[in-house]
């Protein structure tokens, strides 16, 4: 037998696939992790780093569709889809406007927030352990209003996760200035979140990918998955670019990739890749304490150790990474509207980055077996809470190889329920 061999092979080095190596190294497995580029290369470098229960309502929820309307085909808006004719968007798009209900909305938050909760739970034990520094900071986050109308429809919304027992604080604006350490903001009103919190997604991607090479995972960089070799109900081995790798198990962990891997498994995966943007600055002086979410423009602004990152917006494009100036020109407009007294015309942009977030139609991820091949998991489709529900996922896919009981429920989750 030609190639190499190992028991468990993940594909995929973000939040998800490093996750889910450590974890299943951690009860003893060989495992191999292997990108098609390189550790926390797309979507978890550049993205906001919260940790947000607070952010528990699924993406499909009602008042969706009429707001999206309005936005979809504005480039510069939160929220855009790019015209175009495509079966498998219009298929996604479908999907998603029969996910847009209130049954969903509060069946989804629930489980949401499970897996954040676990997850957060799990990035405290990291933190307390003090391998790697991630700069995670347990100060919460404050949603922010430019309108009063912005700030009815956000406790609408919020009063789902109140009645779930999420701990939220209503503040004016001088209670939000105090909050943010005496920063002047435009915002007429604020929502505190205390049980959310904040890191730097690339440190802790990295620095956890680096605590399981130390403990013999074995991590190939530069190696795309071309096909795979097959017999019955089994995956036998993965052809990349670098030669055979023969395994017992598998982890499709790609993201947005994921798609395109599971095709020449003759499966089909309902990810739409969305377009997220982000802006990184030199932290200022004079800026926040604690991360901000500015709530009509959909934008994140989150300081980072001595970084200060703006993030945003939600693109259905496909594939495509290309930086659409007007979009980042929105984010940062959105910034200095909120915050007038942080010149960040005078800030040098430290990075300009776009990343694609793997999205389902109904704002869950996949996370289980999918019907064709026994030893397949697939761990995909986290959108904007990749980060935020990453060890989580890492440890439903460890459970679920190494035949543990799960820590909560996963038939929302079920990679077969579109089907």
């Amino acid at each position: 037998m030609m190639g190499t061999k190992t028991d468990i092979l993940v594909i995929g080095a973000g939040s998800i696939g490093v996750n889910s190596a450590h974890f299943l190294a951690e009860r003893g497995f060989k495992v191999t992790l292997l990108d098609k580029d390189d550790v926390c290369a797309s979507t978890s470098w550049g993205n906001a780093g919260l940790l947000v229960p607070s952010h528990s309502l699924p993406l499909a929820s009602p008042g969706v569709i009429s707001q999206g309307v309005r936005w979809m085909f504005n480039s510069k808006s939160p929220f855009y889809i790019k015209a175009r004719f495509n079966l498998s968007l219009w298929l996604w798009l479908w999907k998603f406007r029969a996910a847009c209900t209130a049954k969903h909305q509060r069946e989804g938050a629930v489980v949401l927030r499970e897996i954040s909760e676990k997850s957060m739970e799990l990035y405290n034990s990291f933190d307390d352990l003090g391998d790697f520094e991630f700069h995670l900071e347990r100060n919460g986050i404050i949603f922010l209003y430019a309108t009063q109308d912005g700030y009815q429809h956000g406790i609408e919304d919020i009063g789902i996760l109140r009645d779930m027992g999420l701990e939220v604080v209503d503040m004016d604006r001088n209670q939000v200035k105090e909050k943010l350490g005496g920063v002047d903001t435009t915002a007429i009103a604020g929502t505190y979140f205390p049980g959310d919190a904040h890191l730097a997604p690339a440190d802790f991607v990295k620095g956890l990918a680096s605590k399981a090479k130390s403990v013999g995972v074995e991590i190939k960089t530069d190696t795309q998955v071309n096909s795979f070799q097959t017999k019955g109900k089994k995956i036998v081995a993965a052809n990349t670019n670098h030669g055979v790798i023969y395994a017992d198990q598998f982890v499709l962990a790609a993201g947005s990739w994921s798609p395109e891997i599971a095709n020449t498994l003759g499966l089909s995966i309902p990810i739409q890749p969305a377009k997220g943007y982000s802006v990184s600055y030199p932290r200022p002086d004079t800026s926040l304490n604690m991360p901000v979410m500015l709530s009509e423009a959909k934008t994140a602004v989150t300081p980072m150790g001595n970084i200060l990152r703006v993030g945003g917006t939600l693109e259905l494009v496909g594939m495509d990474l290309s930086i659409n100036q007007k979009r980042v020109e929105s984010l940062i407009q959105a910034a200095k509207t909120f915050f007038p007294k942080i010149e960040f015309d005078s800030l040098p942009i430290i990075k300009t980055w776009a990343g694609l977030r793997p999205t389902t139609p109904d704002g869950l991820p996949l996370v289980g077996r999918p019907k064709g091949f026994d030893n397949l998991v697939i761990a995909a489709g986290h959108s904007m809470m990749g980060i935020s529900t990453g060890p989580g996922t890492g440890l439903l896919v460890a459970q679920e190889i190494n035949e543990e009981k799960h820590f909560m429920p996963t038939k929302m989750f079920d990679p077969n329920r579109f089907n």
